[in-house]
């Protein structure tokens, strides 16, 4: 599969799908797209005419908040129409702005509420340890999300227990609701914090699709016995210039010229 073109589809859908429900998290959505492409269309054993076969790979998106880039790769792969995703955000839809599994399949459990996800897919990675379950859980979050305390509880669990079947990957594009993520509350050495709980890390560019797709297939990071961390460096909102490493693509929504410039840009990009 071509996940450069899966990328560029997830921004296009998720710009259209955003605008028309009057949604937000677009500059979120844009910054995870290269990963989630490369999730979905390369590494995770996942089937739209099996969504529940007891031998998938679980994912888990943490940062619930960016739920349209993970509704735009399952439509894109099969598991619902298209067309579905024209709903997102609308009275009665399925496709809430925040994740939910509710009529979604290819969606394990719903997020949105900030520092959840790990913890939940930890359960998950430790469950298929104790059952003999070969699948792997990877869990997708927010840079701004690991400010939250569950986050650590949850790493130093994994850790504990050995879990080398567990991949957190992490969006660092630098910036979180309000401000940078340095000013809020800074993270480096990131890298060097998980490592010292436990974890194998790596830093990878997180819209370079082959160092990403290579990372992913080299987990467990440092062979068995600990779970592996793959800090993914992004740009908030790649793909459209002007959406670019800023604060407010956060919240904003693009419509009439916004939307049409940005269109243009994503259909131009190769």
């Amino acid at each position: 599969m071509d996940t450069r073109q899966l990328a560029k589809r997830i921004r296009i859908d998720t710009l259209k799908m955003t605008s028309m429900g009057s949604t937000a998290h677009i500059g979120s959505i844009f910054s995870m797209a290269d990963l989630m492409a490369v999730l979905y269309g390369k590494i995770m054993n996942v089937d739209p005419k099996q969504p529940q076969k007891p031998d998938r790979d679980r994912f888990i998106l943490s940062k619930g908040h960016a739920g349209g880039g993970l509704y735009a790769v399952l439509a894109e792969l099969g598991f619902f129409p298209l067309e579905k995703l024209n709903t997102h955000y609308r009275d009665g839809s399925d496709l809430s702005g925040h994740v939910t599994h509710k009529g979604n399949p290819g969606i394990e459990f719903s997020t949105g509420s900030l520092g959840h996800g790990l913890s939940v897919a930890v359960g998950m990675a430790y469950a298929a340890k104790k059952t003999g379950g070969t699948h792997k859980v990877y869990c997708l979050l927010s840079d701004g999300e690991c400010d939250e305390g569950s986050v650590w509880e949850a790493i130093l669990f994994a850790a504990h227990h050995q879990l080398d079947n567990l991949v957190a990957v992490i969006d660092y594009n630098k910036i979180q609701s309000l401000d940078f993520v340095r000013t809020t509350l800074a993270l480096e050495p990131f890298a060097d914090k998980w490592s010292s709980f436990g974890w194998a890390a790596r830093e990878v560019d997180g819209h370079d699709h082959c160092a990403i797709e290579q990372s992913l297939r080299d987990v467990p990071l440092v062979g068995a016995g600990k779970p592996s961390c793959i800090i993914a460096h992004t740009i908030k909102g790649k793909g459209v210039s002007f959406m670019e490493n800023t604060v407010l693509w956060h919240y904003r929504t693009a419509k009439g010229e916004e939307f049409d410039a940005a269109l243009k840009e994503l259909e131009d990009n190769a």
